[in-house]
């Protein structure tokens, strides 16, 4: 099976209105720069997307947010996102925030095929209204189900043409457990080489996960929030 795409735009081809994506990344470390941008450029919309959070208003997500292209976001806080928050309170964006623990062991959940989950997260909150509750050697715990997501969008430092991935350093973070969770998982990698040349134990992602992966451009690898201090001789 050749999972060796050109690029974003043949990657993304059969995503279409109304579907569920998972999309990689922490704030705007490790997001799958390249499949936004092309999710943007072909107008898909009405998206249901789950993602820790949703980028800043002129990159990543938010992106797809000012084309009014989501229609429900998932993810664990608002963010950097003006727009985001605008279409939350306005009723314009339906949204469904959980705890960050909850979204990644949902993901993990839906990757290891286990339809649902028990977590303490949320018991005695907003979070925990409409929702199974059942109690283990004392302790209360909340129905959690897996997420079922029609495409995981992730991005990775390195990759081979069998689908292996490599994260490098803070970008290892949603993207392992998206991975293993979509139905179609879409890598975009920084390099990619031949099958073999990536050493086994450094791997992170097993290719098995993978369907498709190419070769990314023009990362701009923002920073949400630069913080630096004064240097002391100034």
């Amino acid at each position: 099976m050749n999972k060796v795409v050109a690029n974003a735009r043949e990657a993304i081809h059969d995503i279409s209105d109304g579907a569920t994506l998972m999309l990689g990344g922490f704030g705007l470390c490790g997001i799958p720069e390249n499949c936004i941008a092309a999710l943007v450029e072909k107008g898909t919309k009405s998206l249901t997307c789950i993602s820790n959070n949703a980028g800043v208003d002129d990159f990543g997500i938010g992106r797809m947010l000012r084309q009014k292209q989501v229609r429900k976001m998932i993810s664990s806080y608002v963010g950097e996102n003006a727009e985001f928050e605008r279409q939350l309170l306005s009723g314009e964006l339906e949204v469904e925030l959980i705890p960050q623990g909850t979204l990644a062991t949902r993901c993990l959940a839906a990757g290891y095929g286990m339809p649902a989950v028990y977590t303490p997260a949320g018991v005695g909150t907003e979070v925990a209204e409409g929702k199974e509750l059942r109690r283990f050697n004392g302790k209360d715990y909340l129905l959690e189900y897996a997420f079922e997501a029609d495409f995981a969008l992730v991005k990775a430092w390195k990759g081979d043409t069998h689908g292996n991935l490599i994260f490098k350093d803070t970008a290892r973070n949603f993207n392992p457990l998206m991975a293993m969770a979509g139905k179609v998982t879409i890598a975009e990698v920084e390099h990619l080489v031949e099958a073999g040349q990536l050493d086994p134990n450094e791997v992170h992602t097993p290719g098995i996960y993978v369907h498709r992966i190419f070769q990314g451009s023009q990362y701009e690898k923002r920073i949400e929030q630069r913080t630096v201090r004064q240097h002391p001789t100034l």
